[in-house]
């Protein structure tokens, strides 16, 4: 049978991306390793090398261990020969990274931005990234992907958000891949921010390598990432883990979703401040977090946070409500899904053992024993770095994916 000429050169790229892809999980390798990994012939290896070397993605390092003859060069994957730029989208700031192929980060900010109105947000967010990317100076044309992590319901099929509560009544039915392409002239990688943490939390936090884990982002919102088999579960539309908009309080307060006694109306960071701040007037003068509400006239989650550890304070007994409220569906969780690990992210982590220790008393009342005492409940170390760092990660992973060659991942052979 012959083989169109079109079949011959995707062959030739696919065996580039896999050849390149094992050089980057691999601290150095030689031509003969590759072979052997690959099944390729040393003839071919020898030719693909010699490409990506030219390219300037492959670097030789030196001779390594012989054992017997000639000694082999190893080869290295040149880590600036290619970066990623991942952000994550809230609504009160937004976080933007840059790594290069190795993951390793170059750079990090937060800012600012009105995402209120979904197109000028984005195209305010894009100029950004762009000026990051500049003033860092790196080559534009060596972005090789950008990954958006968004909080919301993402439809995975049509990328888009057909809604999203916490960053704002505009935010319904928004085509946010469209938008974005118009103004990033480079691939990009849409996901919900949960998903993105679970992937930077399996893969650089205390849960790597953990193939059955759930990730609760507890800070603006509160929603989920769940890694089954060790691949992000998006469910059938993608709209999985939406944990924060379980029902635990009856005609309890309105939740920015529409529905009444929330997880999230009650227990994420907004609703904690908004109840601190209604609440402190009518508590006692002693207490520090109403110290701080009565002289500067309003308290922040950091407030809240810094005298949680004071016992009999305000701020310990609103934590831990939170905390039990928060252990109730996570015992749900455990119970459903089974995970190894139940890692958890977000602002309100910092609030250690005042979240914590009643999150766990819950568990154990509302779980299963069975489940409950093989799962670990950890915090991640990750911090609010979780979210950009998983679009960075992410839009890595999609790189190197063969499956996907015929779309993005083979854009940089180009």
């Amino acid at each position: 049978m012959e083989i169109g000429v079109g079949n011959l050169v995707r062959v030739k790229r696919i065996n580039r991306l896999k050849v390149l892809d094992i050089i980057r999980k691999k601290t150095s390798i030689s031509r003969k390793e590759l072979a052997e990994a690959t099944g390729l012939t040393p003839a071919a290896i020898t030719g693909i090398v010699r490409d990506l070397t030219n390219m300037g993605f492959v670097i030789e390092t030196g001779p390594g261990l012989s054992n017997g003859g000639r000694p082999p060069i190893n080869l290295v994957l040149n880590p600036e020969s290619g970066f990623v730029v991942g952000v994550e989208v809230t609504n009160k700031k937004t976080f933007l990274g840059i790594v290069n192929l190795m993951s390793q980060l170059i750079v990090k900010r937060d800012i600012s931005i009105d995402m209120s109105e979904p197109e000028e947000g984005i195209r305010k967010l894009c100029e950004e990234i762009g000026s990051t990317v500049k003033k860092a100076g790196i080559d534009w044309e060596k972005v090789l992907k950008v990954g958006f992590a968004f909080p919301g319901l993402l439809d995975i099929r049509t990328m888009e958000i057909k809604r999203s509560p916490n960053l704002g009544v505009n935010w319904r039915n928004v085509p946010v891949a469209t938008l974005i392409s118009k103004y990033i002239d480079r691939p990009i990688l849409v996901e919900h921010n949960a998903n993105a943490a679970a992937l930077a939390a399996r893969s650089f936090g205390l849960e790597k390598e953990i193939d059955y884990m759930v990730y609760i982002n507890l800070g603006e919102g509160i929603s989920a990432g769940v890694v089954m088999n060790g691949r992000i579960s998006h469910g059938f539309s993608g709209f999985l883990g939406e944990v924060g908009h379980t029902v635990i309080m009856e005609n309890g307060p309105l939740c920015n979703c529409g529905n009444r006694g929330c997880l999230e109306a009650l227990c994420a960071v907004p609703s904690l401040v908004k109840r601190a701040n209604r609440e402190l007037p009518l508590y006692d003068n002693s207490d520090k977090l109403k110290q701080v509400w009565l002289r500067e006239g309003k308290v922040t989650i950091d407030d809240i946070i810094a005298t949680a550890s004071e016992d009999g304070s305000y701020s310990q007994k609103l934590i831990n409500q939170a905390g039990w409220s928060i252990g109730t569906v996570v015992a749900g969780i455990i119970n459903f899904y089974n995970p190894e690990t139940v890692c958890l992210g977000g602002v309100l982590t910092k609030a250690k053992d005042s979240l914590i220790k009643p999150l766990l008393k819950s568990v154990a009342t509302h779980a299963f024993s069975e489940i409950a005492e093989i799962t670990r409940i950890e915090i991640s170390g990750l911090g609010e770095e979780a979210g950009y760092y998983g679009a960075c990660i992410s839009a890595i992973n999609k790189l190197f994916a063969v499956e996907s060659s015929e779309t993005m991942s083979l854009n940089f052979f180009n």
